[in-house]
């Protein structure tokens, strides 16, 4: 031991404290925090609309690992003028009224939220050039009740195929559809979209892009081509972007293409409550029934066996539970 030390002088081994300031709970209320909603999310920057205004902005730092997508709604401080340069920090994301989520794969456990706060999901598909895909509709259509979400079908490209074919599948489930082309009067569509916020899905080269450009005419969303070889379209849109249909007469909301729709986060019993007529048919089914086609006293059986069930509706029911486990092809 060095003379200058006793061994017992225990402070001079210690290594000094820092002095900081204590922690609080406490948080800033940020009084001066306005309303604003999330159009589009790039790589950490946000664009967002406030009192018709476009503004960019990040996520605070106290808002941590929390997710900020396309719809949410948001309060904001800092600079909310849009002028070129102006930045303002988003502090609080607000309550979501719905969530439509996807994951990569059956058997990925990892939730991705697609949008928030959409109404109605609007599933596009072309009757040809690229053919229909119906394990995708109905998997979009399982997602679309999961999340509180009104379905609404889209068929596009009807002066190459007749509507009828896909139609059919689908009038057991009571799914509302309207009927384009291209060129054509979109009234119905527009009156279906009104005072609503509508995201809109469906595979690369269905028409997406083109319908929005017509909806939104200052849209500008680039158009892509169908490969020939493969009956694919290639994705043209890269990200999701929420635009104010004229007149502000309701919001739509473009999506990429998807060639995937997983629901490993859809559970069955979720789904039967999208279709009270038969959840309430299933009253009396043994514990742990997914009320599938396979399982044994289910009451959907016995209500068809009644007469009380439509066969028809029932048995598009257990196409669309198939479709949460099933091949997307």
């Amino acid at each position: 031991m060095s003379g200058r030390y006793d061994e017992n002088d225990h402070e001079h081994y210690e290594r000094p404290r820092r002095h900081t300031r204590p922690r609080t709970k406490e948080r800033p209320r940020y009084d001066d925090a306005v309303d604003g909603v999330v159009t589009t999310v790039d790589r950490g920057r946000l664009t967002l609309q406030v009192d018709g205004v476009t503004v960019w902005a990040v996520k605070a730092r106290p808002l941590g690992r929390k997710g900020v997508v396309v719809g949410d709604r948001v309060r904001v401080v800092g600079d909310v003028s849009g002028v070129d340069g102006a930045l303002a920090r988003i502090v609080e994301v607000q309550d979501r009224a719905t969530v439509l989520r996807r994951t990569a794969d059956d058997d990925d456990p990892v939730e991705r939220v697609v949008v928030a706060n959409a109404d109605q999901l609007v599933v596009v598909t072309a009757l040809a050039d690229p053919e229909p895909r119906p394990r995708l509709i109905d998997r979009a259509l399982v997602a679309a009740y999961d999340a509180g979400m009104k379905p609404l079908l889209c068929l596009t490209k009807s002066d190459l195929a007749d509507p009828e074919t896909l139609l059919v599948t689908y009038r057991s489930l009571g799914v509302p559809w309207v009927v384009t082309q291209r060129g054509a009067d979109l009234t119905e569509l527009r009156e279906r979209l009104a005072e609503r916020t509508s995201v809109l899905i469906g595979h690369s080269g269905v028409g997406k892009s083109t319908l929005v450009n017509a909806l939104v005419p200052d849209a500008d969303r680039e158009i892509g081509q169908v490969n020939a070889v493969t009956g694919r379209g290639r994705h043209t849109s890269t990200s999701a972007i929420m635009l104010a249909l004229p007149d502000n007469d309701g919001w739509i909301i473009d999506t990429p293409g998807i060639r995937s729709f997983g629901l490993a986060h859809v559970r069955p019993e979720d789904l039967i409550e999208a279709f009270p007529d038969l959840d309430e048919m299933t009253e009396d089914c043994p514990r742990g029934c997914t009320h599938g086609a396979d399982e044994p006293e289910c009451g959907l059986d016995e209500a068809v066996a009644r007469g009380e069930a439509d066969p028809e509706r029932v048995e598009s029911f257990r196409r669309l539970l198939e479709a949460r486990s099933g091949p997307e092809y």
